[in-house]
């Protein structure tokens, strides 16, 4: 069993490009363009001022960075040395506030039995790890009755192989090529049944969907590739 649910390989892939991640015209230049739309996504649900937030596979802090923008109290975990030292780096640069460690959310949780957020999010991260399913348990372990969490991920099937990885990083070149790993990509039905084990109640799936010509992303209905869902630690009452 893989204790710290870890794919040694994947985590060497992004050090070895976690140089890139504050280049938004380089590999990670999808990650800045969907970021508002992950951002707004999350806000609109969210009253996010004084709000204790986990961003759980925080990568160089695009995400952890913006939310704390709106007045969260934001941690950025990342598995990763490389991409946890870049996104410090770029902290103190811009005078962010952001808490940045680095470690997996089992070690994190094991180091910290009484945190508990109000907010976690999980971008993109989910399809790079063993057991995604054991990732969201662990998440609802540390977060409090009636709190939000948000996920994004990759469905699996015939366009979204087509698409997130023929596509993006063999064609369009979105993305370094072996980004993606098409097996470990997640039907929705799957997160929803990991969501239901642990305690979670899934509250809105929307779609992620880009248009290679005009170079544009949006939401909307479309959860056949891209996808982030809205779910919430339902107390006791």
């Amino acid at each position: 069993m893989n204790i710290e649910n870890l794919d040694h390989d994947e985590v060497n892939k992004f050090d070895e490009i976690a140089s890139k991640w504050w280049d938004d015209s380089g590999e990670f230049k999808p990650l800045h363009q969907i970021n508002p739309l992950r951002v707004g996504f999350i806000k609109d649900r969210v009253e996010l001022k004084g709000k204790k937030i986990l961003d759980v596979g925080c990568g160089g802090g695009i995400l952890s960075e913006a939310l704390s923008e709106l007045g969260a109290e934001v941690t950025g975990i990342d598995a990763s040395e490389n991409t946890i030292g870049v996104a410090k780096s770029h902290s103190k640069t811009v005078n962010s506030k952001v808490n940045y460690i680095q470690t997996t959310i089992e070690q994190f949780t094991k180091n910290n039995p009484n945190e508990m957020f109000d907010v976690i999010t999980c971008l993109e991260m989910l399809e790079h790890v063993p057991s995604p399913g054991r990732i969201i348990e662990t998440c609802s372990d540390i977060l409090k009755d009636d709190g939000e969490i948000f996920f994004s991920t990759i469905n699996r099937n015939p366009r979204s192989y087509l698409f997130a990885v023929i596509g993006a990083e063999y064609i369009l070149n979105l993305l370094p090529k072996g980004t993606h790993d098409y097996e470990k990509f997640i039907k929705p039905s799957e997160l929803a049944g990991w969501l239901r084990s642990s305690n979670l109640t899934s509250k809105e799936t929307i779609g992620l969907s880009y248009n290679p010509i005009t170079d544009r992303y949006w939401l909307g209905k479309d959860i056949q590739v891209n996808y982030m869902v809205h779910a919430k630690k339902e107390g006791l009452k």
